[in-house]
């Protein structure tokens, strides 16, 4: 009987490491496509040189899209409003990249670098957190007050615009985000989140305001033409 019992909570163990290496392979994959599909709506949104207002209406409209994709994760259609989210925000990049290539001297050094160094932290820190197997749920409150707090503040640059304080607050979310990349990754891995759909919208969100955080910080040490 007691045989039975070890065999029976070994087998259990075994399907929740299936089960998290699948949601694990799942979310890799989704976010690579939707990476990929966000850098064609990025490179035709350069290409038309859409305005700053256009990109700001979808980066709203991709925005509101998560609600959806929150509400449908569970099916085909949050998959597919996962590529319309990411798709939008995608879109919404390429005023903001054509600003840096045509004001900066080196923009589009700049750009790249930005995107070097947003793979290099997220496959850096994915990989700690999956050769460690560190649990990173711990950062669940801080993450959440953090990113509440920053938001607020980058609303009130609208309106107060200081360059000293604006760059400050890209070096905090770099730091955000990188947390974010740790906690979601430990969180796949642990079994705490077993969506693939919603865990893909996580390190998505992560990664886009990773780049742009990164983007502010070059581009203010940067020359302008």
């Amino acid at each position: 009987m007691a045989y039975e019992q070890v065999e029976r909570r070994r087998g259990i163990g075994i399907g929740e490491e299936i089960s998290r290496n699948k949601v694990l392979r799942n979310t890799y994959m989704l976010l690579s496509l939707t990476l990929l599909f966000s850098a064609v709506t990025a490179g035709i949104s350069m290409m038309l040189h859409v305005g700053h207002f256009l990109g700001f209406v979808a980066l709203l409209g991709g925005f509101g899209v998560l609600f959806a994709v929150q509400r449908h994760a569970e099916s085909s259609t949050g998959l597919w409003l996962t590529f319309l989210f990411t798709g939008l925000l995608g879109f919404s990049l390429g005023p903001i990249l054509n600003t840096y290539i045509e004001m900066l001297s080196n923009g589009g050094q700049i750009v790249m670098l930005a995107l070097g160094g947003t793979g290099a932290i997220f496959f850096g820190l994915s990989g700690y957190a999956l050769v460690t197997r560190k649990d990173f749920s711990f950062l669940h409150g801080f993450l959440a007050v953090g990113i509440l707090a920053a938001v607020v503040a980058s609303f009130a640059l609208i309106f107060f615009n200081v360059p000293l304080f604006s760059l400050a607050l890209s070096g905090v979310f770099v730091l955000l985000m990188s947390g974010l990349i740790l906690f979601q990754t430990s969180q796949i891995i642990h079994g705490g989140e077993r969506n693939y759909i919603l865990a893909t919208i996580t390190l998505y969100v992560a990664l886009y305001n990773l780049f742009l955080s990164l983007l502010r910080i070059l581009g203010a040490f940067a020359g302008e033409r």
